[in-house]
């Protein structure tokens, strides 16, 4: 990672449209390096959508998104801004260390060497993705979204799929990120994960939630 400022991701009176509906209304809030922020909230409160502006897939309806200070949607290098969608979206042709390793391979990157292990992926390392179960592709699509320690990860519903033993993994991995200065941002309302949090951030039908927020101090 290069050098990062201290408001490494910022949103300012972000609105998302779909339609003529809100999904995000006036959402405004920084995150610096090296935190666990979580955007916690039930199903359709519009955190998807907000990792996805984030990540520079789409632009907001209106205010301003920018990482490093730069707009989102002008940020296309997944050491900046790498992400975890809910559907793994692997090649299914490759196998899990070759899908996981990919970024760092198109950089001329060595991997991380220990990265597969740590999310109980090494003994399938050399198995085709297709014929793997919907949990271990959702941790190999992890392992491929920390493969070059992103300056930010983002990260939807990272445990939806995993069975106790394996959350523990993924918990794991989340918080060997952040101390390796990864800005790692999750939607989910997962509480494994919220109790986790160094940066709270509640969605309400699309809002922030300024009380929930200030339950961490």
């Amino acid at each position: 990672m290069g050098v990062v400022t201290a408001d490494l991701v910022r949103l300012d009176a972000v609105t998302h449209l779909r339609g003529t509906t809100a999904v995000l209304s006036d959402v405004s809030f920084s995150l610096p390096p090296a935190r666990l922020a979580v955007l916690a909230g039930r199903s359709g409160s519009g955190k998807s959508t907000l990792l996805h502006l984030v990540a520079g897939i789409m632009a907001p309806s209106r205010g301003e998104v920018t990482v490093d200070g730069k707009p989102a949607t002008a940020v296309d290098d997944w050491a900046t801004v790498s992400l975890l969608p809910q559907r793994p979206a692997l090649a299914p042709e490759l196998t899990v260390a070759e899908n996981a390793h990919l970024p760092a391979r198109l950089r001329g990157h060595e991997p991380d060497p220990g990265l597969l292990a740590r999310l109980g992926l090494d003994a399938l390392a050399a198995r085709p993705a297709h014929d793997t179960s919907l949990g271990e592709q959702q941790r190999t699509a992890l392992a491929r979204t920390l493969t070059l320690s992103p300056a930010v990860a983002l990260l939807d519903e990272p445990t939806a799929h995993q069975d106790d033993e394996h959350v523990a993994l993924v918990l794991a991995a989340l918080t060997g990120a952040v101390a390796g200065g990864t800005l790692v941002v999750v939607a989910t309302h997962d509480q494994r994960i919220i109790d986790l949090a160094d940066e709270l951030l509640p969605l309400h039908s699309g809002r922030l939630d300024r009380a929930g927020q200030d339950l961490l101090g």
